[in-house]
């Protein structure tokens, strides 16, 4: 029988047609070279940083074993380089452990698929990452989610709550760029013996003094249960890391199966995390420099009629249309990118249907011109 002919085949195939016919039919690019950086999660520009590199290859002339970890941790993959990156950054994030994870997503998985147990409740934001969302499908814990940084919604759905209490949130919300209450969260949590955790992912490297996080900077180490900080954005590279009490991580490493059935990072990924980490705390002037930046970009982007700007977003920017849906947010975006620019539009099923949006990522190495030029742009396509 011909592939074509298979049920499977035409179930899926029309499965994509229909999304085609949606406008949310996703398909993979290659940005081409010279476009303006606005899309990238590199804030700090170290994925393409010479001092990183520098580094590197300074700690890697004399290591032998490069490309391949040879297998899980629990097995051969594990290293004393990769035990001294865990103390590192447990001693950065201020916590008493870390345990490393090959990616954010696999870090929340494997959280929430094993530490909340049968009979206890996770409480989530609803803007909550995929990765949440997914790791809370695969525990046995009850859930509930609360509107988008609503408390007194949050306190509502407390009331169904049964054993012990987990509420997760984003500290900067990939989406939409706005940032969780976490002073109001702390201590709404501590007053209530719950178990806050924070996902880093977009905070980790840009906020806090040496760049440990939106936690550290407001001083709430003491009042969050875990942190998932990941590598993958301002880090400039790949993995992530659940910071949290030792008994944290050592209940992962024996019961967290996307932790223990996954082969470790490679020591080249161990050795490039560990020359980022040393550089983030010489890097206060990219800081400060993205965060003017990001409120200059906003700035300008209100100016521009048939457009709004995220109320509340920093560093990450949604630029809604006011002529919504995906094929006019995809033909904006398009129009964008002709001009040299890498601006991506955001669709359904990443976001809800009708809130289709363009979104800006600033970082410390675009420049003020570029800005200037983006916002002109936009005002000749016109969106409206």
């Amino acid at each position: 029988m011909a592939a074509s002919a298979s049920p499977l085949l035409t179930r899926l195939a029309q499965h994509l047609a229909q999304r085609a016919a949606e406008g949310t039919r996703r398909q993979l690019t290659v940005a081409p070279p010279g476009r303006v950086d606005f899309s990238s999660n590199d804030y700090l520009g170290l994925a393409r940083s010479g001092a990183l590199h520098a580094a590197l290859r300074q700690m890697l002339a004399n290591e032998s074993r490069l490309a391949g970890s040879t297998g899980s941790r629990l097995l051969t993959g594990n290293s004393a380089a990769t035990e001294a990156l865990e103390i590192q950054l447990a001693r950065f994030h201020r916590a008493e452990a870390a345990l490393l994870f090959n990616s954010g997503y696999s870090a929340n998985l494997g959280f929430f698929q094993a530490v909340p147990q049968r009979g206890d409740t996770i409480l989530y934001d609803s803007a909550s990452h995929a990765s949440v969302k997914d790791g809370i499908r695969s525990s046995f814990a009850s859930s509930y989610s609360f509107r988008h940084n609503d408390l007194a919604d949050l306190e509502k759905r407390l009331n169904r709550a049964t054993g012990e209490v987990f509420v997760a949130v984003e500290a900067l919300y990939s989406m939409d760029g706005d940032q969780a209450p976490l002073p109001e969260l702390a201590a709404f949590c501590t007053a209530r013996s719950l178990h806050l955790v924070v996902d880093e992912a977009h905070t980790n490297g840009i906020y806090g003094p040496n760049g440990e996080g939106l936690v550290a900077e407001l001083g709430l180490e003491n009042q969050v249960f875990a942190r998932i900080v990941t590598f993958g954005k301002a880090l400039g590279s790949q993995g992530a890391a659940v910071v949290g009490p030792e008994v944290l991580r050592d209940f992962l490493l024996n019961t967290s199966r996307p932790f223990m059935f996954t082969t470790a990072l490679a020591p080249l990924s161990i050795a490039t995390l560990q020359a980022a980490y040393d550089l983030l705390p010489t890097l206060q002037a990219e800081r400060q420099q993205l965060f003017h930046l990001s409120n200059l970009l906003k700035a300008k982007l209100d100016a521009v009629p048939g457009v709004r700007v995220g109320a509340h977003s920093h560093v990450i920017h949604p630029l809604f249309l006011s002529e919504a849906g995906p094929e006019r947010v995809r033909a904006v975006a398009v129009a964008v990118q002709q001009a040299g620019f890498d601006l991506r539009p955001i669709v359904a099923p990443t976001v809800p249907s009708g809130t289709e949006r363009l979104r800006l990522i600033l970082h410390s190495y675009n420049t003020e011109a570029e800005l200037d030029a983006l916002a002109q742009c936009l005002m000749q396509v016109g969106p409206s």
